[in-house]
């Protein structure tokens, strides 16, 4: 049972690491990325650069709105 403890500790601290937003933007954006690829008729390879940049642009935001002062 603590193996299982240990690995689940793990796991949550690679994925989810110090900030869980970042972790919900990226994974928004593929889940965003996966509908548009299952959903669409869009070819593959857009989708997988509009993905690519889907991603970029949340981990930014992310990234802007946890490095902002706080008195602004």
């Amino acid at each position: 049972m603590r193996v299982l403890r240990v690995l689940g500790d793990f796991f949550f601290d690679l994925i989810i690491g110090d900030d869980p937003k970042i972790a919900v933007a990226v994974v928004a954006s593929l889940l965003i990325a996966a509908v548009l690829l299952l959903a669409t008729a869009v070819p593959e390879s857009v989708v997988v650069v509009a993905g690519a940049a889907i991603v970029v642009l949340a981990f930014t935001v992310v990234l802007v709105l946890d490095t902002r002062s706080p008195g602004r």
